[in-house]
């Protein structure tokens, strides 16, 4: 078994480990290094050149599950079996993609909670963590077949925008792919990098990132100043990108075909053979005047005119993103010293022109908007393997901090490599109606139960006014300082009860213990992972079980006999698979109970909101 090396002054690993630089991205993914050769960072390529893998799942018959180039063919074929963007439900929760879900060829279960998002294909059901675990497992698949040497430690680049939900997110997704994810690392800090921005301490500049990728757009204001970066304002829209351009010339097509948007959204394989051929029109018009294809039997044109008045309002929503940026952060266009361009769709040559004209300034184009996040990663992971001393890297936490949620689970607020002093809060209510306490259990590491972490404080909450379950609003927030001390607050927000509690630094852990605490979660990850989601699951059942337990009988009298009966045979169904353990189970019949009860709950409230309206002018 491989040792970790621990450097516990910064966090970091010893310079004998091979860290890669990774860009997860919503089109496609990629993995950079730094060449131990020419000391210069270089993108992985396999012998066929092909350095980007599509950010693409697809489930075959057996369980059979390919990732990148080889399912991407499916995306015609079985578009209901081939998961694509997953990315944009990274730490979302069903109400997050209320209106987006019919976007998505795939089945995204759509409950209309808080709830995480879950995708289900043929009878299973995947988080979005899981989904992305499968594209990082594929490219240190990659990695280590071109490197010829085990790969186990990366750098993840995500938008600046990321909240922590949807960082933990992706730490969890490289975890469950066997890697130990020392940084996450904003995307246009590592484009910024890639560049050579930030690389001298005695630098001070702003610069503006502008990534247009296939399905998202944003824009990043940043300082650079003596190494550190730090992000001074963000703007974008997280369904803007390349895949609208596309959507643009399939609705030009479309139209000009004379195909309705019923028949469009009921034969799936035309929609994708659209999707997939108005994005080879895009590429081809960044070089050429025109595109001609045929489709269905129907002959598909278009010129570069022609598309550039398509999308030239797609674009100046862009630079309106720019505009508020710039205002958020309070700066003119003047004070931007350079403009990087990040993401494939910034080849198109109105994108570039529109940016340089709007910063007044020529644009950074030189590397491969494609590669550039990724280099950027591996300049990063460069840093944390101690080579480069150049940039400064401040202290971090060696292991992550959180709390105890229902199910005995893991709550990490503040994750390992985080840089200090830092703060992070989330927002936690009652299970109970009338629950006057809340127990706040605090605990280090890396394991997904709380059993398997180390406890470091407890205290409770009381006096929170009796309010109904799921009302109260609890803030914890941990606030590390520069010397390492840990505190750690609760607070009901509508109320204003609070508590706290102090928590030595360095949480009294040896070298020896930390590295066996991540040695574990690597080497737990699989079967952690399995078991939070069947917790997960089961909190959920018991949840939904009360829920609708209550509903019943204090609507009894407005529910028909039918209804209930089916009602409590489909929560009976649900008791039984909650005693299980199999998450796919109780999922579906947690979908069956809320197929069950959504009609008349949604009867119910129509009435309701009609007796209330009545008699009253709008």
């Amino acid at each position: 078994m491989a040792k970790i090396s621990i450097n516990m002054s910064t966090g970091s690993l010893q310079q004998e480990e091979m860290i890669v630089g990774i860009d997860l991205g919503t089109t496609n993914s990629l993995i950079a290094i730094i060449h131990p050769g020419t000391n210069q960072p270089t993108v992985l390529r396999e012998f066929d050149n092909s350095r980007l893998v599509p950010s693409i799942v697809h489930f075959g018959p057996g369980g059979n599950m390919s990732v990148g180039e080889e399912a991407r063919q499916y995306l015609v074929t079985e578009p209901q079996n081939t998961i694509f963007s997953v990315k944009r439900l990274m730490g979302k929760s069903y109400r997050d993609m209320e209106g987006v879900a019919p976007y998505f060829t795939y089945k995204v279960i759509d409950d209309g909670t808080d709830n995480l998002v879950k995708v289900e294909v043929n009878g299973k059901f995947y988080t979005p963590i899981e989904l992305s675990s499968f594209i990082l497992k594929a490219l240190k698949a990659r990695a280590e077949h071109i490197l010829k040497t085990p790969v186990n430690k990366a750098v993840i680049t995500v938008p600046a925008y990321f909240n922590d939900a949807q960082r933990q997110a992706t730490r969890d997704a490289g975890r469950l792919a066997g890697l130990d994810v020392l940084r996450i690392v904003n995307e246009p800090t590592a484009a910024s990098l890639a560049y050579g921005l930030g690389l001298r301490n005695d630098e001070e500049k702003v610069v503006a990132v502008y990534d247009l990728g296939g399905g998202t757009f944003d824009i990043s204001i940043l300082r650079i100043a003596g190494g550190v970066f730090e992000v001074l304002a963000t703007n974008g829209d997280t369904y803007l990108g390349g895949d609208d351009f596309d959507r643009a010339i399939v609705r030009h097509w479309t139209a000009g075909a004379g195909w309705d948007d019923a028949r469009i959204s009921s034969d799936k394989s035309l929609a994708q053979q659209l999707r997939l051929a108005a994005e080879e029109a895009k590429k081809q018009l960044s070089v050429t005047d025109s595109y001609n294809t045929i489709i269905d039997g129907q002959e598909l044109l278009i010129t570069r005119a022609g598309f550039e008045s398509l999308i030239r309002t797609l674009v100046e929503r862009t630079i309106d993103s720019c505009r508020n940026a710039l205002a958020d952060a309070g700066l003119t266009k003047e004070e931007i010293a350079e403009v990087v361009m990040v993401g494939g769709s910034t080849r198109v040559p109105l994108v570039r022109a529109s940016v340089a004209d709007f910063f007044g300034r020529p644009v950074h184009t030189e590397v491969d908007p494609d590669e550039v996040v990724a280099l950027g990663a591996a300049i990063q992971a460069d840093v944390l393997a101690g080579r480069n001393k150049d940039l400064l890297l401040l202290d971090v936490t060696p292991l992550s901090l959180g709390i105890e949620t229902m199910g005995g689970l893991m709550d990490v607020l503040i994750p390992r490599n985080a840089k200090i002093p830092t703060k992070a809060g989330r927002q936690y209510t009652t299970q109970k109606d009338g629950q006057s306490g809340m127990r706040i259990s605090v605990y280090q590491g890396e394991r997904d139960l709380v059993q398997d972490n180390r406890k470091l404080a407890e205290f409770s909450l009381t006096g929170i006014p009796a309010m109904p379950a799921g009302f109260p609003k609890v803030e914890v927030s941990f606030l590390i300082n520069a010397d390492g001390i840990l505190l750690v607050q609760a607070k009901e927000l509508r109320s204003g009860v609070q508590t706290s509690i102090e928590v030595k630094p360095q949480y009294g852990l040896t070298d020896n213990e930390v590295e066996r605490m991540l040695l574990d979660s690597l080497e737990h990850a699989q079967s952690d992972m399995k078991l939070r989601a069947l917790v997960e699951a089961q909190t959920e059942a018991r949840v939904l079980l009360e829920t609708t337990g209550t509903f019943i009988t204090k609507n009894e009298a407005w529910l028909t006999p039918e209804e209930i009966q089916v009602t409590r045979s489909a929560m009976q169904d649900l008791e039984a698979k909650v005693a299980g353990t199999d998450k796919d189970a109780i999922q579906s019949a947690i979908e069956a109970l809320n197929e069950i009860s959504r009609p008349y709950a949604e009867r119910l409230m129509d009435e309701a909101i009609g007796k209330a309206m009545k008699g009253k002018s709008i």
